[in-house]
């Protein structure tokens, strides 16, 4: 896709038309992702693959072209940091949507929702969450085509011949490679949110004594449960992150980048371990949060900075080779966002293996259980996933950190390179 955007401009833009033709597709297959129909189990595992291959697609369609407009806005680097760092504010304040749907969902839908079966409740209140959601995002992601003004693109230079290609500039920019690699060792990272309700459902149990309610009670109080802790872990996750992708902007005008990185990362390792202490020999929730808190704060920092990373190494490209491959820059960051979502997803899943964990046993319509009907162990495995995993992702993702070299004052030099190289060839931004 970033090849694709790289190499093609339309009448309406080179990135902007990106946005628009893409938001009707996302919108209807994100619902059709939660529809969740009656069918059989291989048929309904075949309908949920291809709806997700072609979501994840769809979303590649847009979000490559998306993330790659603070290049085009403008060419001054502190100022496409200052874009990069207000946009992910905006980013974690709709990141937090859902989990207000989800929050008011479990009070308002038990009411609503009128079915003694776990499992069609569940379909139910995700369906509506998703309907929700997508109503909401899709008017703000629209919105977004008729405030864009593509400034500062530039020349378009036709392939000499024995050059090498776009692919070629990528795997020998060594910046772009540490950045990649970075990326990919922090992608534990979305355990913290991605588990959340899988520790909510496993791990524990807030609410009152059910031995004496009928089915029908325990499985609100349950849900109940679960939608309370969820909630705690997931507003946790949005305050540490959103919290620091509120400073960002002016921690990254104070603070060098890699620097900022580092630091962060190896707080919320040791935050991680607090909390998986915490967790092991007292199992109490609530003496966790703070500790979670801290933990979440480098899922901000490096949201934000990676992004911005990537454009220096656009920049060291640049001055390198004469090309700016902007949409393929942008390429690498969703390789990174999607790798970390896919091990997250594949991390649940072989948990759940480890400790021989069947969910569709806890609701079974006869045999619902809550969490801390679960063992000692059982509970904490998935509390792992919160807590220490995450933690010791981020302890990883440091250390590529340590061979970046665009920072201090070769940075400065390599921007004022470029400024004169680029007043040289005439490059020109548009008012």
């Amino acid at each position: 896709m970033g090849m694709i955007v790289d190499r093609h401009t339309t009448k309406w833009g080179k990135l902007k038309p990106y946005i628009l033709f893409a938001a009707a597709p996302i919108a209807i297959l994100t619902i059709l992702m939660y529809l969740s129909p009656d069918l059989d189990l291989k048929p309904l595992m075949v309908f949920s693959a291809v709806v997700y291959v072609l979501w994840g697609m769809v979303y590649t369609m847009a979000d490559v072209p998306f993330w790659s407009l603070p290049n085009v806005l403008t060419p001054n680097a502190d100022e496409r940091s200052h874009v990069v760092s207000f946009s992910k504010i905006w980013n974690s304040v709709g990141s937090a949507l859902p989990e207000v749907f989800f929050f008011i969902a479990a009070i308002v839908l038990p009411k609503i929702i009128s079915t003694k079966d776990p499992i069609a409740y569940e379909k139910h209140k995700y369906l509506i969450i998703a309907v929700a959601v997508v109503a909401v995002g899709s008017i703000l992601y629209i919105n977004s085509y008729f405030h864009i003004k593509e400034r500062a693109v530039p020349p378009v230079k036709k392939k000499e011949p024995g050059e090498k290609g776009q692919l070629h500039r990528i795997f020998h920019c060594k910046p772009l490679l540490l950045v990649i690699c970075m990326g990919v060792l922090s992608s534990g990272r979305y355990m913290v949110q991605a588990a959340a309700i899988h520790v909510a459902r496993y791990a524990f149990y807030i609410g009152p004594d059910y031995s004496n309610m009928t089915l029908e009670e325990k499985t609100a109080a349950i849900s109940a449960s679960v939608g309370t802790v969820k909630t705690i872990f997931q507003m946790c996750a949005v305050v540490g992150m959103f919290g620091a992708t509120i400073m960002m902007p002016y921690l990254m005008k104070k603070f060098d980048y890699k620097k900022l990185l580092i630091t962060t990362c190896l707080a919320g390792f040791v935050s991680s371990i607090f909390t998986t202490l915490i967790g092991w020999f007292t199992a109490n929730l609530y003496l966790c949060i703070p500790f979670i808190l801290i933990t979440c704060v480098p899922l901000g920092v490096i949201n934000t900075i990676s992004i911005a990373m990537i454009y220096d190494c656009l920049d060291y490209m640049e001055l390198r080779t004469g090309h700016r491959d902007n949409a393929l820059g942008s390429a690498c960051q969703g390789f990174i966002n999607k790798l970390g979502s896919a091990v997250s997803t594949c991390g649940i899943v072989v948990m759940y293996m480890a400790i021989g964990f069947q969910p569709s046993q806890m609701l079974s319509q006869t045999t619902i259980m809550a969490a801390n009907e679960l063992t000692r162990a059982q509970n904490f495995s998935m509390f792992s996933l919160v807590s220490i995993i995450p933690g010791l992702s981020m302890l990883l993702c440091a250390i590529p950190m340590f061979f970046y070299e665009i920072s201090g004052n070769r940075k400065k030099e390599m921007q004022a390179a470029l400024s004169a190289k680029r007043e040289a060839e005439g490059y020109t931004v548009v008012e």
